[in-house]
């Protein structure tokens, strides 16, 4: 199911929500386009590429693609690039500590030569057609090098794993409408990804400088408008998680 998030003067950014195949995590893939050229945001891995390849190129030639954006290295991420970088003229841009490792996710060969983009920590612009996307630090948001990408044109803040909900198989792309009865669906996953509340409330007030109409995460349902947006992130400011959690118990080896 593809899911229009905007479309205006050449300006489009399309969400699909339900191509995962098999017995993988549910999670959603984004193309954003903008005058000829075009970027994915976390394409997946290989039970997605086929339909992704499909569902995208309906919006755009495929083949012409321009970026692959990877906000981290997991496989529900990025280990569909081999494809990617085969059957498109892409570049994948990706944090600078996980480049070395984005080609064991290829086959042998120079797939990846000149065709990745580090992304150094403090972040960076990328021009796409005739405007830039921002990859914004969210380090250790899960992943010790992590990123989430700001379009500043249609206001959306494609956040990775942060906001995921685990909606079910029922979930259809609807927005967030009951703030307080969508936290059961995310509490648990962010307590054991996230790493800690000071890099929540770093994240936190970093984001409450953009100007966001939309967060839409990599699992789960997306967050629109300022109310609904400010409800979350006053939520993660104040989460404890990860390593605020744990105590002796969780480091007990096996009793014999």
């Amino acid at each position: 199911m593809s899911i229009e998030l905007y479309n205006k003067d050449g300006h489009i950014c399309i969400a699909f929500n339900d191509l995962v195949d098999g017995e993988g995590v549910q999670s959603n893939q984004f193309l954003i386009i903008d005058d000829d050229e075009s970027a994915l945001i976390d394409p997946g891995g290989n039970l997605t590429y086929s339909r992704l390849y499909t569902h995208a190129g309906r919006y755009t030639t495929i083949k012409n693609l321009t970026y692959v954006f990877a906000s981290h290295q997991d496989p529900d991420i990025v280990a569909s690039v081999n494809k990617w970088l085969l059957s498109t003229s892409c570049k994948v841009a990706i944090s600078k500590i996980w480049e070395r490792f984005l080609p064991h996710f290829c086959a042998p060969g120079n797939y990846t030569q000149d065709r990745i983009v580090s992304i150094p920590d403090e972040g960076m612009h990328i021009a796409l057609g005739k405007n830039k996307i921002t990859a914004v630090p969210a380090h250790f948001l899960h992943s010790v090098g992590n990123f989430q990408f700001y379009d500043p044109v249609s206001r959306i803040l494609f956040s990775g794993d942060m906001g995921a909900s685990m909606c079910g198989e029922d979930y259809r792309g609807e927005t967030v409408s009951d703030f307080q009865a969508h936290i059961p669906k995310m509490l648990s996953f962010h307590q054991r990804y996230m790493v800690s509340n000071k890099t929540c409330r770093l994240w936190a007030h970093m984001v409450r400088q953009l100007d966001i109409e939309w967060i839409v995460p990599q699992h789960g349902a997306p967050f629109k408008g300022a109310a609904m947006i400010a409800q979350f992130i006053d939520w993660v400011e104040s989460l404890e998680c990860g390593v605020d959690l744990l105590s002796q118990e969780a480091y007990r080896a096996p009793a014999p």
